[in-house]
């Protein structure tokens, strides 16, 4: 019996703005959220994929809340951990004591547990579905994992999600179709948010 394989195009955002204690969002954060739910209001979606921590459950409900009868699927594969560890010879060396005294400095849970959940992400959220129909999932993660399925689409080295810096609630989506290399359609796309909402809590070399 032969399978048949259909595209998977996956929508990724990370969530909007959280206060400075990461347990909400902020006012900018909800209207973030709120105006990326306009953006995807008709998209043919059919789940929307959450990370269990309280600014990422908050995301998804508010894009929920413009998306009628999509449901709300939560998912620790898709929460805020280290995708990878880097060792010292695959960082430059100028930067590598900084960016592994950085890493170091994450509670060990998120260093520990966070490449198996990686892993565990590339094979929930990515390739290929069975069928004959494309699927359509947005998955509301953290800045860490949009970089690791970004890094992973592109078949760049496991270091290269360090670097990779989304913005709250913009959107990427990549296609995984059959028979090609992953797709990656759109990143980091800011244009549902006027200007004072597209680059908060990144510093201003950074606001493009």
């Amino acid at each position: 019996m032969t399978t048949t394989a259909a595209a998977r195009y996956l929508y990724v955002t990370r969530h909007g703005q959280a206060s400075a204690d990461e347990t909400t969002l902020t006012d900018a954060g909800r209207r973030q959220a709120a105006l990326l739910g306009e953006r995807l209001r008709g998209a043919p979606i059919t789940a929307i994929h959450h990370g269990p921590l309280p600014r990422a459950e908050q995301t998804a409900k508010l894009i929920g809340e413009r998306l009628p009868a999509v449901p709300l699927v939560p998912s620790e594969p898709a929460g805020d951990y280290l995708p990878y560890l880097p060792p010292r010879e695959e960082l430059p060396a100028e930067t590598a004591d900084e960016t592994l005294a950085r890493l170091a400095g994450f509670p060990a849970a998120e260093r520990e547990l966070g490449p198996g959940l990686a892993e565990e992400a590339l094979a929930r959220f990515t390739g290929t579905v069975e069928g004959d129909e494309p699927r359509h999932e947005l998955l509301v993660t953290h800045n860490f994992l949009a970089g690791w399925l970004v890094r992973a689409a592109l078949e760049a080295p496991k270091s290269r999600w360090l670097g990779l810096n989304h913005a709250n609630a913009a959107l990427t989506v990549i296609r995984y179709a059959p028979g090609r290399a992953p797709a990656l359609l759109l990143y980091n796309d800011t244009g549902h948010l006027p200007a004072e909402l597209r680059w908060t809590d990144f510093p201003p070399e950074l606001h493009i």
